[in-house]
C-alpha cells in the first residue's frame, strides 16, 4: 500500500493514495468553502461493448442508482439531497463517472454511498429494477435521439466517421434492439467485470482533511474484492486520414437544411490535439469565428455554424462542424463556402490577434471548469484514467498557450480536408408527405 504523496506544482496540491485492493484516491485540499467534491470514475464505457450487447454501461450507470444492499431505491438522491448535496452520474465511450458536491460535513456520507453500491449493488439488482431503467432509458433515448430534430445526427456521424466492429462505432445510448436484449445476467457479468476498485479512481477535493478522508476511504472501500477478468479495450487505432469523404443524405422533419460533417483529428493527450481544438475555436467557435462570419454574416446563407472538438484518448478524436441553412440557401453554396474557409486557413493558418483570442478563450473555459470543487475532481480523475497521472492537470493550460500558429495550422493542413471527413445532409421533409408515403 503506498504512502500519501502530497505534490503540489504551482497549481492543484494533489495527495496520492492506494488502497490494497487496487482503488487509486486522488485528493486535494481547499479550504475556500465548506464543499466537498467526491468523483468517480470507473474504466469502462461504450468502447468496452460487444455487438449485440450496446448500450450496457449507460443502462448501468442508471442502475447504480436503483438501491444497494444498504440503500433501497431512490435512496441514494433522498440521502444527498437532504444532506444539501447534488449529484448525478454520466457515461462516455471511454468511462462511467458519478459524483456528488456536499456541505464539508456530509463528506463521510457520500463516501459510504459510493463505496455501498460499489460493493453491493448485485444484492438488490433484480429483474424489477432492470425493467425499471431499461424502460427509464429507452424513454432517454426517444426525448434525445429520436424525437427531436436532428437527433440522430450524433449518431449516425459516428457510425460513419468509424467502421463497423470499431469500439467508437457505436454511441452510449446503445440501439433499441440492444437494450431490449439486455439480460440480468448480462447486468451482472457487466458489474463483476468492470465495477471493481482496482478499475476505478476515486477523488476528492474541497474542504477536507487528508488523514480523515483517506481513513474513510480505507474503512468504506476497502473490504470491496478487486475483481479479475476485465479485457482492455480493443484497439481504436485508424489510419490519420479517411482517404475519402463520406456522404450521407437524411430526409426528415427538420426545421431547415442542415450541414454536418465529422472530421478525424489527434487523440486526446498530444500536443497535436491541442493544435486541432485552437483550430477549431479560430474556424468556428462563437460568433467572432471564421465560419460565423463568413456563413451567417457575410453570406447569409445560414443562421448557425460552430465547429467544436470532441476529444477521444483511445481513437481519433472528431472535428464536429454543425451549420444550419438559412432560408432557400443550398447545401452546394455552405459547402463552397467551408471549404474556401479551411482552405485559406490551411494555406495561412491564423492570425496572431486569432490565436491570441482563441487561447484566452480555451483559458477562460478551463479556468472556469477549476472554479468549482466538482470540476478539479472530475479532471483529476479524466487525468489519471485516461493517461494515467493526475499531475499533469497542472501542466494542461501551459500545454495549450504553447502552441504556435504554425502547428495550428499544420494540423487544420492535414486534417481539415474533404477526404477526411463523413458528412450527413440534412433535407427537411413535411409532415403531409411523410403521411403521404405512409399511406401508400
Amino acid at each position: 500500500m503506498a504512502n500519501p504523496a502530497a505534490t503540489s506544482t504551482g497549481g492543484i496540491a494533489i495527495t496520492e493514495h492506494r488502497l490494497a485492493n487496487g482503488l487509486r484516491v486522488v485528493l486535494s485540499e481547499d479550504h475556500l468553502t465548506p464543499v466537498a467534491a467526491v468523483c468517480l470514475w470507473y474504466d469502462v464505457g461504450s468502447r468496452h461493448e460487444v455487438k449485440g450487447r450496446t448500450g450496457l454501461a449507460h443502462l448501468f450507470e442508471h442502475l447504480m442508482f436503483q438501491g444497494s444492499a444498504n440503500v433501497s431505491n431512490n435512496g441514494h438522491f433522498e440521502l444527498v439531497q437532504g444532506a444539501g448535496g447534488s449529484l448525478n452520474g454520466t457515461t462516455s465511450f471511454e468511462r462511467t463517472n458519478y459524483f456528488e458536491t456536499m456541505p464539508a460535513h456530509q463528506l463521510e456520507l457520500a463516501l459510504w454511498l459510493e463505496a455501498d453500491r460499489m460493493g453491493s449493488l448485485l444484492a438488490a439488482l433484480d429483474e424489477t429494477s432492470m425493467e425499471n431503467q431499461r424502460d427509464v432509458v429507452k424513454n432517454e433515448r426517444r426525448q434525445r435521439y429520436d424525437n427531436v430534430p436532428y437527433g440522430t445526427a450524433f449518431e449516425k456521424l459516428t457510425a460513419l466517421s468509424f467502421p463497423d466492429g470499431h469500439p467508437y462505432h457505436h454511441t452510449p445510448i446503445g440501439s433499441m434492439a440492444d437494450l431490449d436484449a439486455a439480460t440480468l445476467e448480462d447486468a451482472r457479468t457487466f458489474f463483476r467485470t468492470y465495477y471493481a476498485p482496482n478499475n476505478a479512481v476515486l477523488s476528492v477535493v474541497g474542504d477536507i482533511d487528508l488523514e480523515q478522508t483517506i481513513a474513510w476511504v480505507e474503512k468504506y472501500f476497502g473490504t470491496i474484492p478487486a475483481h479479475d477478468g476485465k479485457q482492455p479495450p480493443r484497439d481504436g487505432s485508424l489510419p490519420e486520414v479517411i482517404g475519402s469523404e463520406i456522404r450521407e443524405l437524411v430526409e426528415e422533419e427538420v426545421p431547415s437544411r442542415a450541414l454536418m460533417s465529422a472530421y478525424r483529428l489527434p487523440q486526446d493527450g498530444t500536443r497535436e490535439a491541442d493544435a486541432a481544438d485552437l483550430a477549431l475555436t479560430v474556424l468556428g467557435s462563437g460568433e467572432s469565428s471564421r465560419l460565423y462570419n463568413r456563413l451567417v454574416r457575410r453570406d447569409r446563407t445560414a443562421v448557425s455554424a460552430g465547429f467544436g472538438l470532441l476529444r477521444l484518448a483511445g481513437a481519433p478524436s472528431l472535428g464536429w462542424l454543425d451549420v444550419k441553412s438559412s432560408g432557400e440557401a443550398t447545401i452546394a453554396q455552405i459547402d463552397t463556402a467551408v471549404d474556401e474557409e479551411l482552405a485559406r486557413f490551411a494555406a495561412d493558418g491564423p492570425t496572431t490577434e486569432e490565436l491570441e483570442r482563441a487561447q484566452a478563450q480555451i483559458e477562460r473555459e478551463w479556468l472556469d471548469r477549476l472554479t468549482t470543487v466538482a470540476g478539479r475532481a472530475d479532471e483529476l480523475c479524466r487525468y489519471a484514467v485516461l493517461f494515467g497521472d493526475p499531475k499533469l492537470v497542472n501542466g494542461a493550460l501551459d500545454r495549450v498557450l504553447d502552441i504556435t500558429a504554425e502547428e495550428v495550422r499544420a494540423v487544420a493542413a492535414a486534417r481539415l480536408r474533404p477526404d477526411n471527413r463523413a458528412v450527413l445532409v440534412y433535407e427537411p421533409v413535411s409532415a403531409s408527405t411523410d403521411e403521404e408515403e405512409d399511406a401508400a
